[in-house]
């Protein structure tokens, strides 16, 4: 009875707002905020943002054939798979994504933890009991969510970049 009833509210959900799911806009914009610093952090670089886009790994495809979801993408090395949380005095921020859809708009956010000492950051995707999972999950369903993740090394690189220019 229940794949009856889910049927008619799947075929609703498109008719309300089929662009919002299904578009794979381009990320325009990253925000890092927490930890000690002063202000959000943007990132609006298209060089930086090119290579950083929510629309990758798990829960992805691609008809390129050279698309492999457990390759480093996104910002989260996702070969390694998930890990045990970071220590908690590290540093946390949270990140978050803005894609053109076509204005621009918020649709992903994470939590990040960086090792300063180690040069190696750590990713939260949140689970279903965290504040920004419906936010996420409404952009794409991963199967992983409610986890840490080794960070991809191309994002720490990018992080560490930006966090120490604002003095941190």
């Amino acid at each position: 009875m229940r794949r009856l009833l889910a049927l008619p509210v799947m075929f609703l959900l498109v008719l309300a707002n089929p662009a919002q799911l299904f578009a794979k806009g381009e990320t325009v914009k990253i925000a890092i905020r927490g930890a000690d610093l002063k202000a959000p952090i943007h990132v609006t670089d298209r060089k930086v943002l090119a290579n950083i886009q929510v629309w990758s790994g798990p829960g992805t495809s691609s008809s390129a054939s050279a698309f492999d979801p457990k390759l480093p993408s996104f910002i989260i090395d996702w070969s390694q798979g998930p890990t045990a949380e970071p220590p908690k005095e590290l540093p946390h921020y949270e990140v978050l994504f803005y894609a053109n859809l076509p204005t621009e708009r918020l649709v992903y956010v994470v939590s990040y933890a960086f090792d300063a000492a180690t040069g190696h950051g750590y990713v939260y995707l949140p689970g279903r009991n965290d504040k920004n999972y419906r936010l996420n999950v409404g952009t794409i369903l991963r199967g992983v969510e409610g986890n840490w993740f080794h960070s991809w090394s191309q994002w720490d690189g990018v992080a560490k970049r930006l966090i120490e220019a604002e003095g941190h």
